[in-house]
């Protein structure tokens, strides 16, 4: 047993207020209730059959064992050649190109293997919560620049406006996760300024970058003066529907590859080595599997935000990603995270409150605290009966009392991170 009042000096201060995350209660109130889980961002259907014959037949074949440190060629070979297809960007495969154990371990090893104590790290927000935790662990200070309902523009002047001299990052999301924003040309040409400015590191994640349904993926690597300033992140997971294959990588400059490959061979070394010949695979289908995808998914973003305007919310539409974020206070759910506590009994659905996502430390009153955010990677049966669920909303339920106050994208029961 621990002895009482060990708990307290158990485990580094730094991360003590975190708890696990809001995907983790989410996902188990789903399972308990029997409601649709539309929290979670991941898909109901298996990826494209020649990356899981690929797969199959590499497990069979015996490549089972240890892949390189580094990430299989073949695999970063096709990482070098998708960026050159798709954004005209030059990466060596054996310098420039490093495979990770998902985005999630990308950003870990990047911001840990680029932020000394006290840095810096500015980050746009609502924000995946994986950021304030690495960014705790590193030592460093996040610094949040707010996007706002309903369009959720990237406010360039509060971004120039936090830089001091401890900023050593900026991390950036696009297309964003929770909001759906896609930030366009002229918002990420000023972020670029900033970085060439003040000498700073850009740390861009780009997992949803084939998932935009106005405007265009804009890589910031491809501006003018960023190619070898910006750590460039992605993974299979969200393009081919294998979040459980936890296949991801970055691409960067040398010096920046080898910063992040000398932490990240500490924490997983390697992974998923059956699974990187067939990613490689995957990377090359015809570029009408990756316009399908986009195509596919507005269809399904278009069904549920109908069905969210039925119900009673106020519907923010998403450029991109998997997800829409909806208000839920004309249905009396100013406090989103207690909305969401109680939508499962109430109508069967299951959303995420887009409130733990802020900073909350850094506002007196959160900005996103009635928001949800609902994913539609769902088959469409499914997006259905949830819509149909959703419709006895419009006849009023109990109002949910508020809940206290959380560290971003936490709260304090087990469970495991998702994303």
């Amino acid at each position: 047993m621990t002895p009482a009042g060990n708990e307290t000096r158990r485990g580094i201060t730094r991360m003590r207020g975190f708890g696990t995350t809001i995907f983790s209660e989410m996902t188990a109130l789903a399972t308990r209730t029997g409601a649709i889980n539309l929290g979670q961002g991941f898909p109901d259907t298996d990826g494209p059959g020649l990356m899981l014959r690929t797969a199959v037949n590499a497990i069979q074949s015996g490549q089972n064992q240890y892949a390189p440190g580094p990430g299989t060629p073949d695999l970063r070979t096709a990482i070098a050649r998708h960026q050159g297809d798709w954004y005209g960007l030059d990466f060596d495969p054996d310098t420039e190109i490093l495979v990770t154990a998902g985005a999630t371990e990308a950003i870990a090893a990047t911001l840990l293997g680029l932020c000394e104590p006290g840095d810096e790290v500015l980050c746009v927000e609502p924000y995946y919560d994986s950021y304030a935790a690495v960014i705790a662990l590193a030592g460093a200070v996040r610094r949040p620049v707010t996007l706002r309902p309903p369009d959720y523009r990237l406010d360039t002047a509060a971004l120039a406006a936090s830089i001091t001299p401890r900023t050593r990052v900026i991390l950036i999301n696009s297309p964003h996760n929770p909001t759906g924003a896609v930030f366009d040309r002229h918002e990420l040409a000023e972020v670029a300024r900033l970085c060439v400015q003040h000498d700073l590191i850009a740390v861009t994640d780009e997992v949803y970058e084939h998932i935009v349904f106005h405007g265009e993926h804009v890589p910031l690597a491809t501006l003018p003066g960023m190619r070898d300033r910006t750590v460039t992140i992605s993974s299979a997971g969200k393009t081919f529907s294998a979040t459980g294959w936890k296949v991801g990588w970055i691409c960067a400059a040398p010096d920046l590859v080898a910063a992040v490959a000398r932490v990240k061979q500490f924490l997983t070394f390697t992974n998923a080595a059956p699974f990187q010949p067939a990613v490689a695979a995957a990377l090359g289908l015809p570029r009408d599997y990756f316009t399908s995808l986009a195509s596919d998914l507005r269809a399904k973003r278009d069904l549920l935000c109908q069905g969210l305007v039925a119900a009673g919310f106020d519907v923010h539409i998403p450029a991109g990603t998997y997800f829409v974020t909806a208000d839920a206070a004309p249905l009396g759910g100013e406090d989103g995270i207690a909305f969401c506590r109680a939508l499962p009994e109430r109508a069967g659905v299951v959303a995420v409150p887009v409130g733990v996502f802020y900073d909350q430390e850094a506002h007196d009153v959160v900005p996103g605290a009635s928001l949800v955010r609902f994913a539609f990677c769902k088959q469409d049966n499914v997006l259905q009966e949830a819509v149909r669920r959703l419709e006895g909303l419009r006849d009023g339920g109990p109002v949910v009392e508020p809940a206290p106050r959380r560290i971003p994208g936490t709260v304090e029961q087990p469970g495991a991170w998702a994303r």
